[in-house]
């Protein structure tokens, strides 16, 4: 059984990066003295760090994003250092990350023994392609553990059905999202799509987003959401498949303990077959008819 800690992760203004560390890992004790031994921070958690800048750059949208450069081996060392230290493994807060002169929207992943890696996020929103110029990995990546194999979505790439599909042909029996939304109906979006590549696939999907203010920051001013945990409707789950959720915009962890032996056996014994049964959508070949009537 593995416990994942999801976080609804409050943006706070820092004057000291200190303070900062010291923040994160307050977070990261409560969520391992509860028994959480996965944590999932939220898409564009890292841009509290923004505050650290001068004032003129905590308002330029292009300008902040090349100095946030400049604390990203401390972010990294920080979040090692913790999943070493309580032997978890731990999904950091999203990053823009500075790859080949252009900006990537990257979540990192580290292990227990301190190994690294990362997802980056594939489908952009207007904000980020319109005007904050973030641009899209260009790679799928399945995190095999001794407990299972997991895939990350950030935010807007759940509402997608082939991404976590891929996914789950590849092997992941479990999709993380974090998220931000600035809207309630953006956080519905997310949702909306996280319960349907979890129906689709018959597997777990998982979401953790940024809450609360912070207009010191003209990209993540306004966060919007609450963490959950969804599996399919199916026997020996709950009957709406959400094993989890938490209290709309209300800082703090949601746990869920999931169970990846249960969906193998589910997709063998479900009432429905629907990742066995994907690939009838279009076999035979649809036809389709234009009746007047």
């Amino acid at each position: 059984m593995t416990i994942i800690a999801l976080a609804q992760y409050p943006l706070d203004k820092f004057t000291q990066f200190s303070a900062w560390k010291t923040k994160v890992r307050l977070w990261v004790e409560e969520a391992v003295n509860a028994g959480a031994n996965l944590l999932l921070f939220p898409e564009y958690g890292a841009m509290e760090l923004t505050s650290l800048l001068p004032v003129e750059l905590q308002q330029d949208l292009h300008g902040q994003l090349n100095s946030l450069q400049t604390l990203l081996p401390e972010f990294l060392t920080l979040y090692q250092q913790l999943a070493k230290e309580f032997g978890i493994y731990l999904i950091a807060p999203s990053i823009p990350v500075k790859v080949d002169e252009e900006f990537r929207n990257r979540a990192y992943v580290f292990n227990p023994e301190g190994r690294q890696a990362f997802q980056e996020k594939r489908q952009m929103t207007r904000f980020e392609n319109e005007q904050w110029l973030i641009r899209p990995g260009d790679a799928l990546n399945v995190f095999s553990t001794p407990w299972g194999n997991f895939g990350i979505t950030i935010c807007y790439d759940t509402e997608f059905p082939l991404l976590g599909h891929h996914y789950a042909m590849a092997g992941a029996d479990l999709l993380l999202v974090p998220s931000c939304t600035d809207t309630l109906a953006g956080h519905h979006r997310v949702h909306i799509g996280a319960r349907a590549r979890a129906l689709e696939n018959q597997i777990y999907v998982v979401t953790a987003p940024t809450v609360g203010d912070a207009a010191w920051s003209p990209a993540v001013d306004c966060n919007i959401g609450y963490a959950a945990a969804y599996s399919i409707p199916d026997r020996g789950f709950p009957n709406a498949g959400i094993l989890a959720q938490g209290e709309l915009n209300s800082p703090g962890w949601v746990y869920a303990s999931l169970e990846l032996e249960t969906l193998k056996v589910l997709r063998e014994q479900g009432q429905v077959m629907t990742r066995q049964d994907w690939s009838k959508q279009l076999s035979p070949p649809l036809v389709f008819n234009s009746i007047e009537f």
